[in-house]
């Protein structure tokens, strides 16, 4: 896809991102006290943890009282209020629900443990969970909690392929999504939840298995004339070996008394040119796990054809060629995926730039805008060449059945 096609691509995928974000504002209705600030998809329904804790606890007596009790919400609280069933199911939604396999109904029966992740993940970000605001609760209940709770839905399923009794593999989960999107957050949120409600989870990045310094230093001097060589990020500058010695560790422990290491990247270290942690400084995982978290910007990304890339830049030909052999390496070893797609990979720049000035606001030596520019420059041409083909068609031997693709705008906020 090059020139004017790629162009028409983006163009049409803003465009629906545009009208997801119209569609999801006409079907709710904000009532008149909520925000004025609030993002661009605004969601009364499935939102406000305090209603939804009152309305549930009334409606269904043999709701878990003892878990509510034991994070001190008020006994007052959950008998203030009464609302009927159905009453319930018609406030309940959201731009997510129906790709995560819910239902207003299905969602209305099980609010207990929807109220319960949200108060939980509401305190471990630091929300006050009966006063969220608007854009907090859009982002507990309209995006973090059905994810979390599709990923769970997965884990029951791939345990399922196990007879009573044999060790099951730790399900693999693939997120990919740009930088600067808020991947971070969703996954520490991801494994907070799963580690707190009893199924113990480890998550890695991609960016942990860079090149050291050294090797980097290496690829660039056979690489001198390509700048997107030049620094870590792009599709050579990983060791492979070591994600797959990696995620092998980790898929096998199975029983109790196993433990494996999580590499670590450190990106301050080498004057800020990053370079690998000392293995002793690795976090230690320990067995039984069951789930693997791994994340990053270009995980599903495949090659593509040779005049594609060099129409977009011909310094991604060697980056394209390097591409082929993160599918054998990777990618195969992922069960589900999670493909979080942005309508312009544009957006990169603003999200980073925000960044850099919240670390240089707390007294951090963030980067300038410009340097945002340089750097970020050096990722754009991947987007533009991997970016469509993963997004219509999923990663390359993924199931559609154990894929969610999401939509987010500008703002972060899911559309659908």
């Amino acid at each position: 896809m090059a020139g004017s096609q790629w162009h028409g691509y983006w163009d049409r995928r803003r465009l629906s991102v545009k009208r997801k974000e119209v569609s999801q504002s006409e079907n709710d209705e904000i009532g008149a006290g909520t925000e004025k600030s609030s993002p661009s998809i605004v969601a009364p329904d499935l939102v406000d943890v305090y209603e939804f804790i009152c309305r549930s606890c009334v409606q269904k007596p043999q709701m878990n009282y003892e878990f509510f009790q034991s994070m001190c919400v008020p006994h007052a609280l959950l008998h203030s209020k009464q609302s009927s069933s159905p009453e319930i199911a018609s406030r309940l939604g959201g731009p997510l629900l129906a790709k995560t396999g819910f239902t207003k109904e299905s969602v209305a029966q099980t609010i207990d443990e929807w109220c319960a992740i949200g108060v939980k993940l509401s305190r471990k970000l630091g929300f006050n969970e009966f006063e969220l605001s608007l854009s907090e609760k859009v982002r507990i209940y309209h995006y973090y909690v059905p994810v979390f709770l599709w990923c769970k839905w997965e884990l029951e399923l791939h345990t399922l392929k196990y007879k009573e009794g044999e060790f099951v593999r730790p399900l693999v989960i693939g997120i990919s999504a740009p930088q600067g999107c808020g991947k971070t957050t969703i996954v520490d949120s991801l494994e907070y939840l799963f580690n707190s409600l009893g199924s113990h989870a480890a998550a890695i990045s991609i960016d942990d298995f860079y090149l050291t310094a050294s090797s980097q230093a290496e690829l660039a001097a056979l690489n001198c004339d390509n700048h997107l060589l030049k620094m870590r990020g792009n599709a050579g500058s990983h060791d492979l070996q070591l994600g797959i010695q990696t995620l092998k560790a980790l898929c096998s422990l199975t029983s109790s008394g196993m433990t494996a290491k999580l590499p670590h990247y450190d990106k301050s270290a080498n004057a800020g040119y990053g370079d690998r942690a000392d293995p002793s400084k690795w976090a230690e995982v320990e067995a039984p796990l069951k789930v693997v978290l791994f994340e990053g910007w270009m995980l599903g990304f495949e090659p593509e054809d040779e005049c594609t890339v060099a129409a977009i830049d011909p310094q991604l030909v060697a980056v394209n060629k390097n591409l082929a052999a993160y599918n054998d390496a990777w990618h195969k070893m992922i069960d589900s995926w999670i493909i979080i797609q942005v309508g312009d990979p544009h957006w990169v720049y603003k999200w980073r730039q925000q960044a850099e000035a919240g670390m240089r606001a707390d007294g951090g030596s963030g980067m300038t805008d410009e340097q945002v520019a340089d750097f970020v420059s050096t990722y754009m041409p991947a987007y533009k060449a991997y970016l469509p083909a993963l997004y219509e068609k999923g990663p390359h031997g993924a199931s559609p059945e154990h894929t969610l693709r999401l939509d987010i705008d500008e703002d972060r906020n899911p559309v659908g």
